[in-house]
């Protein structure tokens, strides 16, 4: 393929990434965008292996990593449940981090063709490329760990944790000297001295990138996901720079600026700043007991039963529907999706509030709803939906607890005094579905659990799902 239809070819599937993103910014659009993404990337691949640095030498090569590739993804797509894709979408994202490393350092071994100040804009492209890929990489190790339960969630807040990153980094921005200093000076045919400043700050890079995301809570985790995919966007696109490669900067631009803008809404959703999830240090282990706060001290947990829960919402007019992590671990989406299809069926205007960091992944709740067909029209952002709380009869929150925390609106010192929350409590009744008062991934405790019209329905979600679906189909 000559060199003018592999730019054609590059230009029309970036044009369809484009496009992909595009869809995927609704549920509704969100399968077409997904096509046009897959179109994309099968394009790009073929005119890729067609083009004349593959053609004829290097199928061999090319095959030897693709069929292995490819067999392996569709494995453990099929395999892989929803309640697992955060630490799958984390380690895919160490695998670019590290494709990265590996291709800057590559590049600089390899042949060296430009000269004067190319040559030393390609060197800078080597360097950025290996650091951003080293923190990519080992970040999202680290990520995956703790989304796996096989790192704690609690922060690594080591003593003087910024200014080690700030020597982390200063060391670093040394080594570039260094490293274009001997590549200026080093002569041809010789063993080149800038390899060394290279590998030790790929070490470097390595360290910054596990205690960077050691130091993030697990509150933090949704955020620490999405600015995941921004770097592992920025080392695609660093990478593109030092292949030459204009479809892969085009790409990575696209999924480092898309992973950026997406962190910075979802820190706005927390009332967080973007550089104070960087730099650590809130939230704690999931699951821990939790403590009694002002706002619970001398309350009283009122518990309730499934016969009373199908009571209030059969006789309800309003009724919405909070998903949080639980009902994802639990898989009670599908049941929940027929319970939602009765109640309609009678009348009931039913809805789902989706909260931005619901879930442990941008878009968790919305892709367990969408996969039990539920219909996208009742499902509603937060800023949608929270004006209606008080003219809500029932409020039915399944396995959702910091997002649903008055403590964010009525204790200023709470950790996360000030984040926006789902006002569940104006509601006439809110039923909470937990299997105990354990508090949620922030390790706080959650004053809703006392409230007067808090009614707390314990045990497995799904098999409360199930309950109340049966003795509503039983009602007909």
């Amino acid at each position: 393929m000559s060199e003018s239809l592999l730019t054609v070819a590059y230009i029309a599937a970036s044009a369809l990434f484009i496009l992909s993103l595009g869809g995927l910014s609704s549920q509704e659009t969100a399968r077409q965008g997904n096509r046009y993404g897959i179109i994309g990337m099968v394009l790009a691949l073929a005119a890729t292996a067609a083009s004349d640095h593959v053609a004829g030498s290097g199928y061999a090569v090319l095959g030897a990593a693709m069929v292995p590739a490819a067999i392996i993804g569709a494995v453990l797509a099929a395999r892989v449940a929803m309640t697992s894709m955060p630490e799958l979408v984390a380690i895919l994202h160490s695998f670019v981090g590290l494709a990265a490393v590996f291709v800057g350092i590559a590049s600089y071994l390899g042949p060296q063709t430009l000269t004067g100040v190319e040559h030393t804009i390609h060197l800078v492209e080597v360097f950025v490329g290996v650091f951003i890929g080293g923190v990519t990489f080992t970040g999202s190790v680290v990520a995956f760990g703790k989304l796996r339960g096989l790192i704690t969630g609690k922060p690594l807040l080591l003593p003087g944790r910024h200014l080690l990153n700030l020597v982390m980094l200063l060391a670093s921005v040394g080594l570039g000297v260094q490293f274009l200093g001997a590549e200026a000076t080093h002569a041809a045919g010789t063993f080149p001295a800038g390899l060394t400043p290279l590998l030790v700050m790929t070490g470097i890079s390595f360290v910054l990138g596990v205690h960077l995301v050691a130091a993030i809570g697990g509150a933090d985790m949704p955020v620490v996901v999405s600015m995941l995919n921004s770097y592992s966007g920025w080392a695609a696109a660093a990478a593109g720079f030092m292949l030459a490669n204009d479809l892969l900067i085009i790409t990575g631009a696209l999924v480092g600026s898309s992973g950026a803008i997406l962190s910075y809404i979802m820190c706005r959703a927390m009332n967080r700043s973007f550089v104070s999830v960087i730099l650590g240090g809130f939230g704690s282990d999931g699951g821990t007991p939790a403590k009694r706060t002002a706002a619970g001290e001398g309350g009283e947990v009122t518990e309730t039963t499934v016969d009373e829960v199908v009571d209030l919402l059969t006789h309800a007019k309003n009724v919405i529907i909070v998903p949080g992590y639980g009902m994802a671990v639990a898989q009670a989406q599908h049941s929940l999706s027929e319970v939602v299809k009765i109640l309609r069926e009678r009348g009931v205007n039913v809805r789902f509030a989706i909260h931005p960091v619901a879930g442990r992944l941008p878009g968790h709740m919305n892709v367990l709803l969408a996969e039990a067909n539920v219909p996208y029209d009742i499902v509603l952002e937060m800023e949608e939906i929270n004006e209606d709380f008080p003219n809500t009869d029932v409020v039915l929150v399944i396995g959702a607890n910091d997002i649903v925390n008055p403590a964010a609106l009525e204790d200023p010192e709470s950790p996360i005094a000030g984040m926006p929350v789902l006002e569940v409590w104006k509601a006439k009744t809110t039923v909470v579905m937990k299997r105990s008062l354990a508090s949620g991934y922030a390790g706080i405790d959650n004053p809703l659990f006392y409230k007067e019209n808090t009614r707390m329905l314990f045990g497995d979600a799904k098999k409360n799902v199930d309950l109340i679906l049966a003795k509503l189909v039983e009602s007909k």
